[in-house]
């Protein structure tokens, strides 16, 4: 029988959940779960200031057009959660969910900067129609949760260290590659929300990762993201559950998200859209919480909202 879930905290990303189980633990991070970043100096010097800050800016241009043409649309995703042992290798049963999804960017509270969330509608649970009364697990995405690509928006790149590492590979295709890492003066302790059966806890030592950029147009073709450095995590006293662990180490989260040209017609149009997020956590504690999470993403279309097609 497992028992408890546990799940981190970032801005960028829905909090880390994990699952603990009464003899084992399960969790997993998800896409939009990637913590804060911040504006690179390091590296900057190799190829110089001005352009690396070109870069940072047709990035950060793409991203914000994104958003923009993905208001217009709507995709499937399908999602797979996989327990796994220490040896990564898969555990027991999966669950698998499918989703109606779609990106949302309006302005905050006040006529503040807009902040760009992922809106989920649960369409089925292990094959079957998901009912009116069906709640998310733990470990599943939330339907609701931030948009993985935001920090590389201007009003986010202070909170950033990025170094540009020049010319590499995504596969076959030639890429310029672009290095983050969160920007952490002070690392202080992970904070811990227990709440039903999820516990919550942020990522103190932050994140770092890699960007593949198409050298020519600096398009997203790919990211990576890890932690800074394992951590420990301690359950408060008061929200610790019996025969569970109230401590245990947070060895990796990784995502590795990947992006696809997606072609639509009337108007004719080409977008950038996500093509797949392979996601990995592993923790240790009074049992091991493993889990590998797949997230893909068809059957683009566009749709119609307020008597028209947005463009």
């Amino acid at each position: 029988m497992r028992g408890s879930l546990f799940r981190r905290t970032s801005r960028l990303a829905s909090p880390t959940r994990l699952c603990m189980m009464t003899n084992a633990m399960s969790a997993r991070k998800s896409w939009l779960l990637l913590a804060p970043l911040a504006v690179l100096s390091a590296g900057v010097a190799a190829q110089g200031p001005s352009e690396m800050l070109d870069v940072l800016a047709h990035v950060g241009e793409h991203v914000q057009d994104y958003y923009g043409r993905a208001q217009s649309i709507v995709c499937t995703e399908r999602v797979t959660v996989q327990p796994i042992n220490a040896d990564l290798a898969s555990e027991g049963f999966g669950r698998a969910l499918e989703y109606e999804l779609r990106v949302d960017w309006q302005p905050g509270d006040g006529g503040s900067a807009p902040e760009a969330t992922i809106v989920r509608d649960l369409k089925k649970i292990n094959g079957r129609a998901a009912r009116p009364g069906d709640q998310p697990k733990c470990m599943d995405p939330r339907a609701i949760s931030p948009e993985p690509l935001a920090f590389l928006l201007p009003i986010h790149r202070d909170e950033y260290v990025f170094a540009l590492r020049g010319a590499g590979r995504d596969g076959k295709r030639p890429a310029l590659m672009l290095d983050y890492q969160t920007r952490i003066d002070k690392p202080g302790r992970p904070e811990v929300t227990v709440k039903d059966d999820c516990t919550t806890f942020s990522v103190p030592e932050g994140v770092k990762g890699r960007i593949w950029l198409d050298p020519t147009t600096h398009d997203i073709m790919r990211f990576e993201q890890g932690l800074k450095k394992r951590f420990e995590v301690r359950v408060p006293y008061d929200s610790a559950r019996l025969g569970a662990p109230d401590d245990f180490a947070v060895e990796r989260l990784d995502s590795s998200i990947r992006y696809r040209s997606v072609v639509f017609r009337d108007p004719d149009e080409t977008v950038l859209l996500p093509e797949s997020i392979e996601s990995l956590t592993l923790i240790r504690g009074g049992g091991r919480v493993g889990n590998r999470t797949t997230q893909r993403f068809t059957d683009y279309r566009r749709f119609i909202t307020a008597g028209r097609i947005v463009k």
